[in-house]
């Protein structure tokens, strides 16, 4: 499982007039992704799809829009299953032009009376500014020979002040509506060109202009009642426009579902692309084909093609490492873990996939992180109960609720009481040093772990001198276990010890020449400063990177310290506030810190896990099939 799908290069030889069938068998077995480099033979080079795609999407675009419009059911089945030929969806696509030809005008109707509804609904927007005014709109947005009419905001803090300036000026406010820190005002003054006085007012109150737009030019209730009756007519018109749709297309659905099938059983043709090539009769497919699929293909290719094909299979070269897909992990419990995998890449062909080790690593650690029986078990019902919303990812909380229950046993914890279950190991309060060192070993075997996933994904790409020099190589993890023997006989009292010492300095040395060896063309200075700076990170991140999982064990034990405060709380209230602190302080654990921990698992996961050995630069799998594109 931790190994992935071994693949086979595939190059099929069918008769021009059988490549459609060819196609269709391929999609049915779902085994087959392309490879769309162009053929080794140099005369096969005309593309027998490209017409074909050209055709597909033109029909696939002008089935989507009319879809938009008239509701059909999609085809209950796809059989019987035959091969589209490049005639039969240029005939459909001449009728679904037509279609569209006659369609378009309802969905121009459509478009209309949607246009003139959102051109009433922002002039009713722009109205509700001006709603609390009972005047006729058009008087505040005409200038008069005598007067000057503002109409706009305010700060309330300003108001008083606004008016005091204002009688300077022999000018009135009118405050209509109070809205928030603003407040909308309507100011009139006498219209003298030459005189500035009233800008200067307004600018310095901080007056926001509120402009009335063109067709308000009446008073707003008037207006309101306008908008209503129009709204309502424009609805009135599209329910008639349905039921004349409706009427129309009845006869048309069934057509419709069927030139659905149509194209559902055209498209793995169109996923091709340049996977295939023809010369004269003969037409070459090229692709990926899992080694385990191969007898199911060569099964189908035999009932659908008669034995009237060629079909060559070899090993990918380790040239073609990052053009081989990876084939996903196919477990249904491991799907949601995957997921999160894919998050950070796609394994290359080769390397180890990680999905199966990062799921019993991040339950192992969340369950040791946050352990209790009775809040495990909300947890799990949870992710049970919101299954159908979760879809594939609801295994994920069950999981980790069922993680939860186990170290929430061992723990002798169920909503936090620790009296009513007998543990079946012990309370990490009781032994928090026991714990924390755990913890640390723990962490040792992560990244120990990791270190080894590295050398051999390494290894796997025939990157040798990587596998022995590089980052979390062989050296570094030599330069780790012998730190940390060291740390172990320093924490017995024995001291650092002469072997573990000489193993930290030699693999430190053999690290610090491989870098001295990559800066030749820099100068001795710099050479210098690169190689102890890059020496110095290496001993300072495996500390910093072991020591970060003591927060395995901070948190069991912030766990229990919660539940010890929420308890405390409790005890304070009378009958009815304990047993409320005790229900809310539970909810407010599940939430806040089962949200921390589960943060914090990622992150251990993803920094001192997946950085180590994993660069996620993989090709997915994406095989043809029916139903769609590869996908």
């Amino acid at each position: 499982m931790l190994r992935p799908r071994p693949m086979k290069h595939v190059r099929l030889l069918v008769l021009s007039e059988d490549l459609a069938r060819a196609v269709l068998a391929l999609a049915e077995v779902q085994c087959f992704h392309p490879d769309p480099r162009p053929p080794e033979d140099e005369s096969l080079v005309a593309d027998p799809g490209q017409r074909f795609r050209e055709v597909y999407h033109l029909a696939r675009a002008r089935l989507d829009k009319i879809a938009q419009l008239i509701q059909f059911p999609p085809p209950s089945t796809l059989e019987p299953l035959h091969a589209v030929e490049l005639d039969a969806i240029e005939r459909l696509n001449v009728w679904l032009g037509q279609l569209w030809d006659e369609v378009s005008g309802y969905e121009e109707d459509f478009r209309r009376i949607a246009d003139e509804e959102r051109l009433i609904q922002d002039q009713r927007t722009a109205l509700q500014d001006f709603a609390q005014l009972n005047i006729d709109l058009a008087l505040l947005r005409a200038r008069t020979r005598f007067l000057r009419i503002h109409v706009g905001l305010v700060p309330r803090e300003n108001l008083r002040q606004l008016a005091d300036a204002l009688s300077l000026t022999d000018s009135l406010v009118h405050v209509y509506l109070e809205r928030g820190e603003q407040a909308h005002v309507v100011i009139v003054g006498p219209n003298e060109p030459e005189d500035t006085s009233l800008d200067a007012v307004l600018n310095a109150a901080g007056f926001q202009a509120l402009p009335i737009p063109e067709g308000l030019d009446r008073a707003p209730a008037e207006l309101e009642r306008e908008f209503t009756a129009r709204l309502a007519d424009l609805a009135e018109q599209r329910s008639r426009l349905n039921k004349t749709l409706h009427r129309w297309s009845e006869p048309l659905r069934p057509r419709l579902s069927e030139a659905e099938r149509i194209l559902t059983l055209a498209a793995p043709f169109v996923g091709l692309d340049d996977a295939v090539r023809s010369r004269g009769h003969i037409a070459r497919l090229a692709g990926w084909v899992p080694t385990s699929a191969l007898p199911e293909l060569r099964q189908r290719l035999d009932v659908v093609l008669g034995g009237i094909y060629d079909l060559t299979l070899r090993d990918p070269a380790p040239q073609e490492r990052s053009l081989v897909p990876t084939v996903p992990v196919k477990n249904r419990l491991l799907a949601p873990f995957a997921m999160l995998v894919r998050q950070y890449g796609i394994p290359a062909y080769g390397e180890i996939d990680p999905t199966p080790l990062f799921a019993a690593s991040f339950l192992l650690m969340f369950g040791s992180m946050f352990g209790d029986l009775g809040q495990g078990a909300v947890i799990a019902l949870t992710a049970f109960g919101l299954r159908r919303r979760l879809g594939r990812f609801w295994p994920f909380g069950l999981l980790a609720g069922f993680s939860s229950m186990g170290f929430g046993a061992l723990y002798g914890s169920i909503f936090g009481y620790e009296e009513l279950l007998p543990a079946l190991w012990m309370s990490p309060l009781q032994d928090p040093l026991l714990m924390l060192t755990l913890a640390l070993a723990w962490g040792v075997c992560f990244i120990v772990t990791a270190c080894l996933i590295a050398i051999y994904n390494r290894l796997a790409n025939g990157q040798g001198r990587e596998a022995l020099f590089g980052q979390h190589g062989v050296l570094n993890l030599v330069f780790y276990l012998a730190l940390v023997a060291g740390a172990v006989q320093v924490a017995g009292g024995q001291g650092l010890g002469t072997f573990p010492s000489i193993l930290a300095l030699l693999s430190l040395g053999g690290l610090a020449g491989y870098a001295w060896h990559h800066q030749q063309q820099a100068p001795l200075g710099e050479r210098v400063l690169v190689v102890a700076i890059e020496t110095l990170e290496t001993l300072i991140s495996y500390v910093s990177n072991t020591l970060s999982f003591l927060r395995v064990a901070a948190f069991s034990l912030n766990h229990v310290a919660l539940s010890i405060a929420v308890f405390t709380l409790a005890d304070m209230m009378g009958t009815f506030g304990s047993v409320l602190t005790i229900i809310l302080g539970n909810l407010f654990v599940l939430v806040l810190e089962g949200g921390i921990v589960m943060i914090q698992v990622m992150r251990l996961e993803y920094y001192e896990g997946f950085s180590r050995y994993f660069v996620g630069t993989g090709l997915a799998f994406r095989p043809i099939r029916l139903g769609g594109e590869s996908s």
